[in-house]
């Protein structure tokens, strides 16, 4: 349980006055699995508005309840991959984007670029191989900049966040 609470609802929340701070109003959260991070950060107040996408089955049905039964209505719970979503218009982007334990830095940023407006954000926990991901494919450079790197958690993982350009 311990576990749990440490390295899934910490590393969540830890980061909220940062993610609080950007004025972001409409969030997109890729593999949203359990619900972490945007559970709990929608729980704190952060952001009004969060859109959170899940392949499996199993895992939004979990998920559409817990925002019923937490009575969280800004939650919109779709199943799907992201790279079979529309793209939204330009000026109905997303203001921000989350990820946690997904996929690699470049193919993540690449996705959130399709659904991020100009200005935007997006905030990425990351592990230990954040540098090598980071430099391994420099394309997601093209479209965002890295805007600095926040510890959380005890076991060296780091929200980056990154800006649309």
């Amino acid at each position: 349980m311990g576990r749990i609470v440490e390295r899934h609802f910490l590393e969540s929340v830890e980061p909220a006055h940062w993610l609080a701070s950007s004025g972001a109003k409409r969030w997109l959260d890729l593999g949203s699995g359990g619900g972490f991070p945007a559970v709990p950060l929608a729980i704190l107040g952060v952001g009004s508005e969060w859109t959170l996408v899940e392949s499996r089955r199993n895992k939004t049905l979990f998920l559409t309840k817990a925002a019923q039964v937490l009575k969280l209505p800004g939650i919109r719970v779709v199943r799907e991959r992201i790279e079979n979503l529309p793209a939204p218009g330009a000026s109905e982007g997303f203001d921000a984007f989350t990820s946690r334990a997904t996929l690699p830095l470049d193919p993540t940023l690449e996705q959130a670029a399709r659904f991020v407006r100009g200005g935007g954000l997006a905030f990425l926990w990351k592990g230990s191989r954040r540098e090598q991901e980071m430099g391994a494919n420099e394309r997601w450079r093209r479209d965002w900049e890295l805007d600095g790197l926040l510890g959380v958690g005890t076991a060296g993982t780091v929200v980056a966040r990154f800006i649309r350009k």
